[in-house]
C-alpha cells in the first residue's frame, strides 16, 4: 500500500472535488463514520468505521485508508483496512475486494458512498468473492465459529472506548440494540445473512 501522495498526479478539478466531498463528511458524517483529514496532502484519505450492531465487529473502531491512482476517478481507488480484521472480503495486506471498487465502479460515485459500502460490507460479507478464504469458508459452514473468530480480533484488535463512540447509533458491546441481537438465535443470524447476501452484490 503506498503512501507517496499523489496531488501532482492529479487533476486541479480532481483536487477540488476531494476537498468539498471531504468538508461535506466533516460537515454531516454518516452514522458511526468520521473522515480523518490531511490538511497537507488531500489524497491521504482515511476514516474511522463504527462496527454495526448485531454483527461480530460491534464494539469496534476501524481505521480504513483510500489509495487514489493516478487515473482517478476514471479509475477506483483500492481500499484497505488498517486496523486488523477477520471477514472474508479483507486480504491478510487489508485490502478491500467489493464490486463498487472493481467492475461497478462509476467516476461518479464518492468517498461518501464508498466508505457506506465497506460499512455495508461488515453487516453482509460476500464470501463469493472471499481473499480470506478460511472466513470465507467459516462463513458458509460454521457461522457461529466466524462470529466468534471475528468478533474476538475485533475485541483484540479494535476496541473504543465508549466515550469516543462515533455517532448516535447505540451500538457497543453493552448498548440496547447490542443486548437485542445478542439475543437472536444462530440460525436467524444465517436467515438474516442470507436475504442480505443479493444486497451487497449489487454495490
Amino acid at each position: 500500500m503506498s503512501s507517496i501522495s499523489n496531488v501532482e498526479n492529479l487533476s486541479p478539478q480532481t483536487i477540488r472535488r476531494l476537498v468539498r466531498e471531504q468538508e461535506e463528511l466533516i460537515k454531516d458524517p454518516p452514522e458511526g463514520i468520521r473522515i480523518v483529514v490531511n490538511d497537507s496532502d488531500v489524497t491521504d484519505i482515511q476514516a474511522f468505521i463504527d462496527g454495526p450492531a448485531g454483527t461480530p465487529y460491534a464494539g469496534g473502531r476501524f481505521n480504513v485508508k483510500l489509495v487514489l491512482g493516478k487515473d482517478f476517478p476514471h479509475t477506483p481507488p483500492k481500499a484497505y483496512f488498517l486496523t486488523k480484521i477477520f471477514h472474508p472480503n479483507v486480504a491478510s495486506s487489508g485490502e478491500i475486494c467489493v464490486n463498487t471498487l472493481k467492475r461497478d465502479w462509476k467516476q461518479d460515485l464518492g468517498i461518501k458512498h464508498i466508505l457506506l459500502t465497506i460499512k455495508c460490507l461488515l453487516i453482509v460479507p460476500n464470501a463469493e468473492s472471499a481473499l480470506n478464504e478460511e472466513a470465507g469458508k467459516l462463513l458458509l459452514e460454521e457461522y457461529d465459529h466466524y462470529f466468534q473468530r471475528a468478533q474476538m480480533i475485533t475485541e483484540i484488535h479494535a476496541p473504543i472506548p465508549k466515550s469516543m463512540k462515533i455517532g448516535r447509533e447505540e451500538d457497543s458491546s453493552d448498548g440496547p440494540l447490542a443486548k437485542k441481537h445478542a439475543g437472536i438465535k444462530t440460525l436467524e443470524k444465517k436467515r438474516i445473512f442470507k436475504d442480505k447476501r443479493k444486497t451487497l452484490k449489487r454495490l
